[in-house]
């Protein structure tokens, strides 16, 4: 699981070693409110050289959901300093998932996630169908539709899109269209609604491109990133956006984004993180993540004639095992981890997003462990523990 997909450079790993030990004998933390140190803004230019043009200003803080919490107060301040307040409402998709957080929860999937319990404060979200069509397939007009309508029935009151690019992580799994992708980016900019993209789970590789947002070759106006930032080392995040938007906000009567945590660009996270992205470039993860994608597209093949497997999917390094029931937990955890492997299903979902300096013999024993739980799942349906 790559430690919920973050450490890609698998674990104890002597260059990030070497970084966090060499930051904590200068510096460990600092306030950045009214301060800046290297770290940071070498992490600033790191990330604004690598990240879609048009991103030119970066916030940094502590976690994913933390990210799109800044994401969401970024859009709607934006408005407010545009003399625009009434453009405080989101469009999120079915399917969707952004944090644990409690704005992170309003634009998660309210019914079918895991904050259902929590669906009353989505109340400032539209939420639009799951991006459809399957990933290399074009966009239908039907496809679009939906979210069409909302803004030009909305438009107005909508500050901005939220959505996971090509791959809608923790809400299940899916991988869609670009097609769809680069039309909402469209749709965004003809409505004048502004377009977040959090990819949080997919930055850094994952699907074979610096940034998933690469395959529709969009630039967001704002864009979430976490997770492997720091190669699984410590928690930090990233909020960039275009100067437009940070300007228009810093130029407001409030002077400045209303955020400000206090472990915000972080010294040892920032010097991680730049070792982390320095690792990157050196280590071919291209051809890292295309070999991982073409081991398991054969590893898991003989996977979807199993009884009770839905189906299938792979898409740069991730698996993915949709089966037809929910998992049992308490059976199933204990006996992957029998299998020699660490998996974490959830639902009706078993998958894999591995480092992606994993080798071909534990890539191998991976699939092996998810053939053998399919296995172990059909033939322990309706039977009492």
């Amino acid at each position: 699981m790559a430690s919920w997909w973050s450490a890609v450079h698998g674990y104890n790993h002597p260059s990030l070693n070497g970084a966090a030990t060499a930051q904590l004998n200068d510096m460990a933390h600092v306030m950045f409110g009214g301060l800046t140190h290297e770290p940071a803004v070498e992490l600033a230019k790191n990330l604004t050289t690598l990240t879609p043009d048009g991103l030119d200003r970066v916030f940094l803080a502590d976690s994913g959901s933390v990210s799109v919490e800044v994401a969401l107060k970024m859009a709607r301040q934006y408005w407010i300093a545009k003399k625009q307040p009434r453009k405080q409402k989101i469009i999120a998709f079915e399917g969707a998932y952004h944090g644990d957080t409690y704005g992170a929860m309003s634009v998660c999937d309210p019914h079918n996630g895991m904050h259902q319990l929590f669906s009353d404060c989505a109340e400032n979200t539209f939420f639009c169908p799951t991006p459809s069509p399957n990933f290399g397939q074009t966009c239908k007009a039907e496809d679009i539709t939906a979210l069409e309508q909302t803004l030009q029935k909305y438009s107005h009151e909508i500050a901005a899109i939220i959505i996971e690019p090509i791959v809608q992580g923790a809400g299940g799994m899916r991988f869609y269209s670009a097609d769809f992708l680069s039309k909402a980016k469209s749709l965004s900019q003809q409505y004048n609604v502004l377009f977040i993209a959090d990819e949080i789970a997919t930055g850094f590789g994952r699907t074979g491109k610096w940034f998933a947002c690469d395959h529709a070759n969009i630039s967001p106006d704002i864009l979430c990133l976490g997770k492997a930032l720091t190669g699984g080392y410590m928690t930090l995040a990233a909020t960039l956006c275009s100067e437009e938007i940070a300007s228009t906000i810093s130029q407001s009567e409030a002077g400045a984004l209303m955020h400000g945590p206090t472990f915000m660009g972080n010294p040892l996270a920032c010097a991680v993180a730049n070792a982390s992205i320095e690792l990157l470039k050196k280590n071919q993860w291209p051809e890292q993540v295309k070999n991982i994608e073409g081991q398991l597209k054969t590893g898991l093949s003989n996977i979807s004639s199993i009884e009770g497997v839905k189906e299938v999917r792979t898409f740069g390094a991730i698996g993915v095992v949709e089966l037809e029931t929910p998992v049992d937990m308490q059976r199933i955890q204990p006996f992957i981890v029998k299998q020699g492997v660490w998996l974490r299903p959830f639902g009706r979902l078993l998958y894999t997003m591995p480092p992606y300096c994993i080798s071909t013999h534990e890539l191998h024993k991976i699939c092996e462990a998810m053939k053998k739980t399919c296995e172990f799942h059909r033939d322990t349906q309706g039977k009492k523990s």
